[in-house]
């Protein structure tokens, strides 16, 4: 088969993987994307193939069209790829826009001081917890990520999150949650429990990464659009608990009003 030919399978198995024209194009452009942000931050054209379950000649095309938008980089040594700088750019204007971090953004430095911990606000995309926004408490220890995406129900602000989403973003965050945290979801009453309560506290198993307590931001339609969460000494402390969660919630029900007004 010559380079035409593989050109042009290429695009027949883009077309029909995907649906008509541009539209496959895109999910399958969008689907490698996802692929190199859950593994190594170098990948081998072979082995997103394998994963993605694409044609060689399909990944390669879609990698040289992300490589030239700048959304995916080529390491010049061993010819991996990575995920490139222009997300970094698109992800600051999309969070400069986003009308949830306007409405919070006059308490986040009141609640640092009232509560003395770290404040998180945390999203929910595709099973995962991304926290967009934090001030730093004097908590602060030297292994926080400053750019943190982790599975939904590894968290409290996720587990809340999850727990009031749809049956299909609730399947998601069971696929990406370890073992134990996916045992304990399942568990009989666990999502109900999540989703009616006005605020939960959990302490990861990962000893590096800090217990919180979460509640949830409900926006003017009725929606839980993000959680707001503190990091916590001891999420076992009932009274230490209940009033940084008396704290966050008052926060949280001013700026899920300022957002009934957007």
């Amino acid at each position: 088969m010559n380079a035409g030919q593989v050109e042009s399978t290429a695009r027949v198995e883009e077309a029909n993987a995907g649906g008509r024209g541009g539209l496959g194009t895109v999910r399958n452009a969008v689907r490698l994307l996802e692929l190199l942000g859950e593994g190594p931050a170098y990948q081998q054209l072979t082995d997103l193939a394998e994963r993605s379950q694409m044609s060689i000649p399909t990944v390669h095309r879609l990698l040289r069209s992300l490589v030239l938008a700048d959304l995916v980089v080529q390491d010049p040594r061993s010819s991996r790829y990575g995920l490139g700088p222009e997300l970094t750019r698109l992800s600051n204007h999309y969070l400069s826009r986003l009308p949830l971090l306007g409405a919070l953004g006059p308490y986040l430095g009141q609640l640092r001081d009232q509560i003395g911990t770290t404040i998180h606000v945390e999203t929910l995309v595709h099973g995962e917890v991304v926290y967009v926004d934090r001030v730093d408490g004097s908590d602060r220890g030297p292994y926080r990520d400053t750019h943190r995406v982790a599975p939904a129900l590894s968290c409290a602000g996720g587990r809340l999150l999850a727990a009031r989403s749809t049956d299909e973003e609730w399947t998601r965050a069971l696929e990406r949650a370890d073992e134990i945290d996916r045992t304990t979801a399942q568990a009989e009453g666990a999502r109900d429990e999540w989703a009616a309560a006005d605020h939960l506290a959990h302490e990861p198993d990962d000893p590096t990464q800090p217990a919180e307590v979460a509640v949830p931001l409900v926006d003017g339609q009725g929606l839980t659009v993000a959680a707001l969460a503190a990091t916590l000494e001891r999420p076992d402390d009932t009274d230490t608990v209940t009033r940084v969660a008396t704290h966050l919630a008052r926060a949280a029900r001013a700026a899920g009003r300022t957002l009934g007004h957007v």
